[in-house]
């Protein structure tokens, strides 16, 4: 028998000329490295994280991602802050019934108030989360952690 021998690959690139020795360039990137892909290689964990926190939309991550501890627990604290933000426009709203008209209006205005530190607190959230956080929002997350 003949030895034949291994078949060889040319570069992709030429040599230098004068001679010298050929390096190839580096391999590629793993694919699910980049951005908004987490330890699980979930490539949807962050939007899941996001979603956590977006009201009535954390209810999607909260129903189909039990199975990642870190989203799940961001999704009960996303409906807890839902709850809680429901009961808070609820008592507004009974309070204003119950006020005269004069005062009722200027309720309103707090009504405001409130809404945009509860905007403000959904935001605050949203960027802690993504950035590896857990942030702890004193009555809810307790409430949220046990209850839900």
């Amino acid at each position: 028998m003949s030895e034949i021998p291994p078949p060889t690959i040319p570069p992709a690139t030429p040599p230098p000329p004068g001679g010298g020795s050929y390096t190839p360039p580096p391999p590629p990137p793993p694919p699910g490295g980049g951005y908004g892909a987490g330890p699980s290689g979930s490539s949807d964990r962050t939007l899941m994280i996001v979603l956590s926190y977006l009201g009535l939309l954390a209810l999607i991550p909260y129903l189909t991602k039990k199975e990642d501890p870190e989203i799940h627990w961001h999704a009960k604290n996303g409906v807890g802050l839902l709850i809680a933000e429901v009961i808070l426009g609820v008592a507004i709203w009974v309070i204003g019934l119950v006020l005269p008209n004069t005062i009722a209006c200027g309720l309103s205005v707090v009504y405001c108030v409130v809404w945009l530190a509860i905007l403000g607190l959904h935001i605050y959230c949203i960027i802690q989360a993504v950035g590896g956080k857990r942030p702890n929002i004193p009555v809810v997350t307790d409430f949220a952690q046990k209850s839900l």
